[in-house]
């Protein structure tokens, strides 16, 4: 009796335990990724339960009816009601918004434009980073690649120690050989594909989620990337009221302060802003001071349940004062710190070289969900960038003596002085003086993208689109400072146009937002004048199948370019040649295709594999004998033709519980390349006549092969404790023999010409071999610490064309230098607290405990160094 009594007092105890089952989906609203880990929790008592990786989870609840809470650390808490049919609740998903950036319940635009990889079926070797990671990480003094450097087989490397300067590598391959996407926007340059993070500066701001696809990745676009393509999304005008304000500082008297406000929907619309300024005596390195704003202007409009609107401009105008590589030598000399554009003038820190940038960008989003099976979204979209950089003009004879034998830091008062002497009547020459100009770089840039998603059935979808771009870039110098003189006479570039006495009188500020409409007339240009028009095309279609176990997909584009240069200077002196009105009009047309198969074992376990061919038109830079100066288009053995890319890759997923593993494997060729062996100064004393003049060399059909393969696992305790581990081993190397011209740099008549075998040399620039760890742990409510220690090895130096031919000629195969391993660790705090009914955020980060100093990178005339270490702490209010 006692026994059958204990009996049905546990199954009563049980019963009124456990009710039923709620089960569900969690996932982060910025970029649709599971939020593993997240906690669930029902309200009133402790019972609980964690998402597993993929973001589900099932929790026993003790009542027919309640709340349940999930929240997930730098996620915003959410409350869901819960009502039992048949002892079960399924909630189905949802989306948890990040805290981290005032990007509460942010809505995704243009989800048919931005290529995330959460559209696909077929996986593809991928890493995501969420807001709330870009606001601990990339914040301050730290530039926004940054963000990205803890993703396998990508290499971040912060130049020469100033603001904005960093350059990202992606499997080995450098920015200029991976697509950079901004909302679905093409943002590499269209001239050359360069990616300038200075003109970026605000992105760590309005970033509301970085997603990094390595390799054949799934944009559906028109675009052909050799690295791989990394997404950025946008914050978009938000349907929730609120807003914050965040004061920062940093080493060497960082300061940064930002607002941001949201109205939340009102009726129809909803609008967004965000505003800072920040500004640093220098980034790290002697005189690379900088000063920046950011802004943000978001308008959304939701007419009705078909159709949403929604208007963005952003821009990150910029300063930033340059430091360039030096030699070893120097470097042991002067210091790491040395920066040898740098000096005083009247007792005030002054440089040659600054960098000054405004790039205002607008687009305008449509998405229309025809019916429930077919959507179409689109762009338009428009930039309009307006800066350049200073430099000196003159010989360097006027400049080198007036420097100060301790520091190696330039003499401006000197400079002065001596432009003064040597021009009583205040007018300089090259010969006789040096003057601070500026290379103007101005560009305006349209286009349009539009994809229509068809899904007839469960397990087909289909999609359709176009890519537009028309783009002008015009270039020219102007003066900037006289540096005590009042005219310069100077008719360089613009050959007998101009009387040998012309004289420049005027100047302009290197000022981001005085460069928007104050700049040089056409009378007022000197060394070179003309303009870029380059016109893009192209159209791309992708049909997927998914069911249970299997998927497959193939994807397809086609497009044409067109160049075209405008001087308006003479330029070059060859005969029959000159850099004045247009050129011939080219046209190169390029296509990729690529396809995938994909299949999951089990449920937690999925194996991957995929292949593409592109050929990719060249840069428009390569184009023409001399961009600057002339119009003559290369042609016949000289003509740059289509680079080809060929890609596979095959890879292991699994998610499992609290454990996630991806594992991948690459084979990439990239064949026909064109490489320009830059400016070799000329040797008077030298007995061969190809070495007495100034000259450069030209490289075509070089072959690459890059040979890989990275994991990336993450284990999360509970939601308290994650714990990552990534890693990259790779073989990158040349392959072939490379044809190759050596041509006067003045008159570009061919002075020799052969071949070079490159078969083995080392691909340099990034570490072929990398492995880090981090974690992050709240220790208790509200106080998380979080830490990334990485290992960078099998480092080579760039690979310099003039060692390479001169071992070639001795019958040996040119080896870059091997540099030195090197470490980093990085690590933050993070303190949440309520104070007066008001939310506040402290956070601080510390960069580089693991090197005082690092040398990370040797060009073609000394090293890069990274940065040395450095700090930001910042205090954040929310309402």
């Amino acid at each position: 009796m006692k026994k059958q009594l204990l009996f049905l007092f546990l199954i009563v105890s049980s019963l009124g335990f456990s009710q039923g089952v709620v089960t569900g989906k969690v996932m982060a609203g910025d970029i649709d990724e599971p939020l593993a880990g997240a906690n669930i929790v029902e309200k009133g008592t402790t019972n609980g339960a964690i998402a597993d990786f993929d973001g589900n989870f099932t929790l026993n609840v003790s009542s027919n009816s309640g709340v349940i809470e999930i929240s997930y650390l730098g996620f915003l808490k959410t409350s869901k009601l819960f009502s039992l049919s048949n002892g079960s609740a399924n909630l189905g998903t949802i989306t948890l918004a990040s805290d981290a950036d005032a990007l509460d319940e942010v809505v995704i635009v243009g989800r048919g434009i931005i290529d995330l990889a959460a559209d696909r079926a077929t996986p593809i070797a991928v890493s995501s980073i969420t807001a709330a990671e870009i606001q601990s990480k990339a914040v301050g003094n730290v530039e926004f690649p940054e963000v990205m450097k803890n993703t396998p087989s990508v290499y971040v490397s912060n130049q020469a120690g100033g603001f904005g300067d960093s350059q990202m590598f992606l499997r080995g391959f450098d920015q200029t050989n991976t697509a950079f996407l901004l909302n679905g926007q093409p943002i590499n340059g269209m001239e050359d594909g360069r990616m300038y993070w200075s003109n970026w500066s605000g992105m760590s701001d309005v970033a509301n989620a970085v997603q990094v696809q390595r390799g054949l990745g799934s944009s559906k676009l028109a675009i052909s990337s050799v690295g791989g393509t990394v997404n950025i999304v946008s914050k978009a005008a938000s349907r929730t009221q609120g807003g914050f304000a965040r004061l920062m500082t940093g080493n060497d008297s960082y300061m940064k302060g930002s607002f941001s406000y949201d109205t939340g929907l009102q009726g129809k619309w909803a609008f967004s802003f965000l505003l800072d300024h920040w500004q640093g005596h220098k980034k790290w390195a002697n005189g690379t001071a900088g000063q920046g704003q950011n802004y943000f202007i978001g308008i959304g409009f939701v007419p009705n349940d078909k159709h949403s609107l929604n208007f963005l401009i952003t821009g990150a105008p910029q300063w930033h004062d340059q430091n360039f590589s030096v030699g070893l030598d120097d470097y042991e000399q002067y210091g790491l710190r040395h920066n040898s554009n740098s000096g005083f003038l009247d007792g005030e820190r002054f440089t040659l070289r600054r960098n000054y940038y405004h790039k205002p960008i607008a687009n305008l989003n449509w998405d229309w969900n025809i019916n429930d099976n077919t959507n179409l979204s689109s762009v338009l979209y428009a930039s309009w960038g307006r800066g350049g950089g200073t430099g000196p003009v003159g010989s360097s004879g006027n400049i080198n003596p007036f420097r100060n034998e301790s520091n190696n830091e330039i003499d401006f008062d000197a400079i002065v002085a001596n432009n003064i002497a040597n021009n009583p009547d205040g007018i300089g020459t090259f010969g006789s003086s040096a003057l601070r100009r500026m290379s103007v770089n101005n560009h305006n840039w349209y286009g349009f993208l539009t994809n229509l998603e068809f899904n007839p059935t469960e397990n087909w979808s289909m999609n359709i689109g176009a890519d537009t771009r028309f783009y002008k870039g015009s270039h020219w110098y102007q003066m900037n400072n006289f540096l005590g003189l009042n005219a310069y006479a100077d008719n360089f570039g613009y050959g007998d146009q101009r009387p040998s006495d012309y004289q420049i009188t005027d100047t302009f500020e290197a000022n981001p937002w005085a460069s928007l409409f104050n700049f040089a007339d056409e009378d007022q240009r000197f060394n070179y004048d003309y303009s870029e028009n380059i016109n893009y095309i192209g159209g791309f279609g992708q049909a997927e199948y998914k069911n249970d176990n299997f998927s497959a997909f193939v994807q397809g584009a086609v497009s044409t370019q067109s160049y075209q240069r405008e001087g308006r200077a003479q330029g070059s002196e060859i005969e029959g040649v000159n850099g004045l009105g247009k050129s011939e009009k080219v046209n190169k047309f390029g296509y990729n295709v690529k396809g995938g198969l994909g299949y999951s074992f089990t449920e937690s376990s999925t194996i991957f594999a995929n292949a593409g061919q592109y050929s990719r038109q060249p840069y428009l830079d390569n184009i023409f004998d001399d961009v600057r100066n002339s119009n003559y288009i290369l042609e016949g053995d000289n003509e740059v033709d289509n680079e080809e890319i060929t890609g596979l890759e095959a890879g292991y997923r699994y998610r499992g519980g609290n454990l996630s593993i991806d594992v991948n494997v690459y084979h990439t060729t990239w064949g026909n390349r064109f490489v320009s062996g830059g400016f070799i100064p000329g040797d008077p004393d030298s007995t061969n006549p190809v070495e007495q003049v100034d000259r450069y060399q030209r490289f075509t059909d070089v072959t690459q092969v890059h040979i890989g393969g990275e994991f990336e696992a993450k284990y999360r305790l509970s939601n308290k404790f994650m714990f990552r581990t990534i890693g990259s081993i790779g073989n990158w190397k040349y392959d072939g023999r490379t044809p190759y011209q050596t041509r006067d740099s003045e008159t570009n008549v061919l002075l020799e010409e052969g071949s070079v075998d490159l078969k083995g040399t080392k691909v340099g620039n990034a570490p072929q071999t990398s492995f880090g760890f981090g974690f992050k742990y709240e220790i208790v409510n509200n106080l998380s610490i979080d830490a990334d220690y990485n290992i960078y090895s099998n480092l080579y130096g760039f690979v310099n064309a003039r060692d390479v031919i001169e071992a070639s000629q001795v019958g040996e195969t040119f080896q870059a230098e091997r540099l030195s391993p090197y470490t980093l660790l990085d690590a933050g705090i993070t303190y949440k607290f309520e104070f007066g009914g008001n939310n506040f955020t402290i956070r601080g980060n510390v960069y580089n405990l693991a090197n005082d100093i690092y040398l990370n990178q040797k060009d073609s005339f000394g090293y890069y160094y990274g940065n040395g270490r450095t700090w930001n702490a910042s205090i954040r209010y929310d309402f």
